[in-house]
This record gives structure tokens, C-alpha cells and sequence, in this order.
């Protein structure tokens, strides 16, 4: 590229003609005569209108990891801050982390002839964080970008992308999956739990080979029904912990927009194929359902996404997700769970080492109409009982849940009969 003139440059003007593009474009200047003088390139500037999230997300990846793609030309401001520290509380223990900061910092990517910074502009109305983007041209951008994206591909496949929205547009957040689910944890009825997993192991196999050997277009929904506690939350975590391929959770809330919607899904395609989450899809505004709709209707909005919806309440749903082919292609109710799995999911929690066989089948006839998280709390009542005391009055706990399950139910009646409002119960998802 042939050098252009420009009418600004700070280093021939003085500083009262343009005080504030004096004090931004000496940073600029001084970042890039540095690069010049460590690796001798003359390097161009970017601005970053759509990938900003991926290139710094990786950048902090590269450097916990100490990955040899990157190094640190130098830090900024001496004064500055050059390491940061943070927690990671997961099931086991509060975990604490000192890695570097990536604001202040100058770092190179000299495979791809790149380079980032990232930090505070003071200027005399205020300050205001910057992102540097510096290339040697346009192909070693690209190269970088290319990446980039492969990259964050590969290391959020350990983690679950989270987009939430907020008032100011989509926030995201990168969460590790704490608690692993085996799909032998997952207790459905047999034929469902089969057809399932293998429509959600066919989507990521061989990249979809299967959909372009039968001409099928390479996207997929399902959606999840039924009561609270009977497994939904636990099967998608089943999803999550065993498959190859990144697993994104969007949580819609009452700032759920038509920006926020395209916003998530334009997020999404980068990383495809992969599995969206949407829990509690039944509370989308009614405002921007027709936008979502047009959104999965789109010719490639939902090339290689396999959406899971999730609600305690299909009767709220839009009829309209649910009848078109390549919205939610298929529905199914996730029911309270039968005697033959009430009988599986105790001995799962090793009921057997407290209870007789004869007072297990007592349990198993009491608990008719039990969630899973029912079941789970009568059985850690049985085990505190039996803890403190070394026997268990089987009849009296299962009375006691009965008792709290009719009192949730006249709750959930009143409250969807008169919007009163009461305690949570503990009737969640397993």
C-alpha cells in the first residue's frame, strides 16, 4: 500500500492545537514506534467492529495457557497494573488465580505479524479504555482472525458460553462446567433418552455428514416440556459434559430485544456447529417473538445449530415454534418418572445401605407423582434420620413431602390464579 498523506500528526503539531487527539494519538505513536523498534515492522491499525470479544477472550486464553503463539513486548504505564488477581469457586474448592493483565500490556503474535494492547487514555475530561488492533497487512490479519475463531472453537468445548441480556445490549460469559453429568445420571424413559442422544450424536458426527448424505439442512431443535424437577436442566447438562463441540446457554430476560436476539445468533454462527441452550423459552417477550421466528426461519441463521429449548410451561409457548419444520422439530414431554425409575434413581443414591428391600418398595408405592428432586430430598432426609438416629420412619417422611407437594400445588395454583406471591420451593431441576 502506497504511503497517503494525513493532516494530523502528533508528531509535528503541538499539543494546544488538539489537545485530546494530542494525547490519544502520542499513545498510538508511541505503541507503534516501539513495534517498529522490536520487530521492525511498520505496522497498521485496526478497528474491530464485530470480533473484538473473540480476539481478547483468546489473547487472556493464550496467556494463562503460556502458549508460545504470543509474547509480551513490554508494559505500558510502569505505574500501571501488570498482573491480575481472581477466584474460581467449583465444587471441590475456592480455587485463586494470579494471571497477567492484559490491560497495559503490549503483546505479539509472531506467527500471524500481529499485535494488541489494551489500556486506560487519560485525558483532562475523564479517561476511557482503549483496544489497540496493530497488523502488518490485511492477509496477516485475516490469518489472525482465522485463529481466532479456531481457537476459541476448540477451548470453550471445556466450557459453556453464556449470553445474557441486559439493558445495555448482550453481556457473555465464559463458565467451566463445574459438575460433569454422565448420561447414566440422566433418568429418562428408555426409548426418549435413546432417540435424544442419538439425534444430538448424528448433528456432530463426521460434521454433519449424515445431513448432507440424506439432503437434510443441517440444523435441529428440540424442545423440553414438563414439570419442574423431572430432569430437563440435568439432560442438558448430560448434553453438555459429552459432546465434542461448544455448548452456548441464552438467557432471555425482560431486555430481550430484536438487537440482543440477532446479536446472539451472529455470536453463535461463528462458533457453529454447536449446541444452544434457551431455558424458560416461554418467557421471550411477546414483543419480539415474530423477530425470533424470522431469526430461525433465516436461509443460514441456523446452519449447524442444534437448539434445546426448555419450559415448565408449554402452554405458554407460541404455537408458531412448533409448526414449521426447522424451528422445534420435535417435542417432548419429560414426565415424573415412573415406578421402575423412582426404583433406579434411589438405588443410583444408594438408598440400599439404609433401607431394607422391603422398606425401598415401601418408598417406591409412597411416592407416586414424586419428582426427581422430591425423590431427592426425601432421600436426603432418610439419610440425616438415619445419621443421627440409625433408623428411619419411612411412612412419616414420605407424609411429610406429600404434605409440602399439595401445599406447592394449591401455591402454583393461586399464584397462576391471582399473582400472589410466595417462598420458592425446592422443586427445581435435579
Amino acid at each position: 500500500m502506497k504511503n497517503i498523506n494525513v493532516l494530523f500528526d502528533t508528531k509535528e503539531m503541538a499539543r494546544k492545537s488538539l489537545p485530546y487527539y494530542y494525547d490519544y494519538g502520542k499513545v498510538v505513536s508511541t505503541l507503534q514506534d516501539k513495534l517498529h523498534n522490536e520487530v521492525g515492522i511498520d505496522f497498521q491499525m485496526y478497528s474491530d467492529e464485530d470480533t473484538s470479544n473473540e480476539i481478547w477472550d483468546i489473547l487472556e486464553e493464550d496467556l494463562k495457557e503460556e502458549s508460545s503463539e504470543v509474547q509480551l513486548i513490554c508494559h505500558i504505564y510502569k505505574e500501571g497494573e501488570t498482573r491480575t488477581i481472581s477466584s474460581n469457586h467449583n465444587d471441590k474448592a475456592m480455587e485463586f488465580i494470579v494471571k497477567p493483565r492484559i490491560n497495559n500490556g503490549l503483546f505479539y503474535y509472531p506467527n500471524y505479524e500481529v499485535a494488541l494492547g489494551k489500556l486506560l487514555i487519560y485525558q483532562s475530561d475523564g479517561e476511557m479504555t482503549r483496544d489497540f488492533i496493530f497488523a502488518k497487512n490485511d492477509a496477516c490479519m485475516i490469518s489472525f482472525l482465522q485463529y481466532v475463531l479456531k481457537r476459541k472453537r476448540d477451548y470453550i468445548k471445556n466450557y459453556i458460553t453464556v449470553f445474557t441480556d441486559t439493558e445495555e445490549g448482550v453481556e457473555t460469559e465464559i463458565d467451566s462446567i463445574t459438575t460433569m453429568v454422565n448420561r447414566e445420571d440422566v433418568f429418562l424413559e428408555e426409548t426418549m433418552k435413546r432417540e435424544i442422544y442419538r439425534s444430538i450424536d448424528e448433528f456432530f458426527l463426521e460434521e454433519g455428514q449424515f445431513f448432507k448424505k440424506y439432503d437434510i439442512p443441517y440444523k435441529r431443535g428440540i424442545l423440553l416440556y414438563g414439570r419442574p424437577g423431572n430432569g430437563k436442566t440435568t439432560l442438558v447438562k448430560s448434553i453438555a459434559s459429552s459432546i465434542h463441540a461448544p455448548v452456548a446457554y441464552w438467557q432471555i430476560t425482560e431486555f430481550t430485544s430484536s438487537y440482543t436476539i440477532k446479536e446472539v445468533f451472529k455470536s453463535i454462527l461463528k462458533l457453529a456447529p454447536l449446541v444452544l441452550v434457551i431455558e424458560d423459552i416461554d418467557s421471550m417477550p411477546a414483543s419480539v417473538r415474530s423477530v425470533f421466528l424470522n431469526v430461525l426461519d433465516g436461509a443460514t441463521s441456523k446452519e449447524g445449530i442444534f437448539i434445546i429449548g426448555t419450559t415448565n410451561y408449554p402452554e405458554k409457548i407460541d404455537p408458531a415454534l412448533m409448526n414449521r419444520s426447522g424451528r422445534f422439530d420435535r417435542a417432548y414431554e419429560i414426565k415424573v418418572p415412573t415406578k421402575e425409575l423412582r426404583h433406579q434413581y434411589l438405588l443410583s443414591k444408594k438408598i440400599d445401605q439404609i433401607l431394607s428391600a422391603e422398606e425401598l418398595q415401601e418408598v417406591i408405592q409412597s411416592t407416586k407423582d414424586f419428582s426427581y428432586a422430591q425423590l431427592n430430598e426425601l432421600y436426603t432426609s432418610i439419610a440425616l434420620e438415619w445419621h443421627y438416629e440409625q433408623q428411619v420412619d419411612v411412612f412419616r417422611l414420605c407424609a411429610e413431602l406429600k404434605d409440602i407437594q399439595k401445599k406447592q400445588q394449591k401455591q402454583e395454583w393461586e399464584e397462576a390464579h391471582a399473582s400472589s406471591i410466595g417462598f420458592s420451593n425446592f422443586d427445581d431441576d435435579y
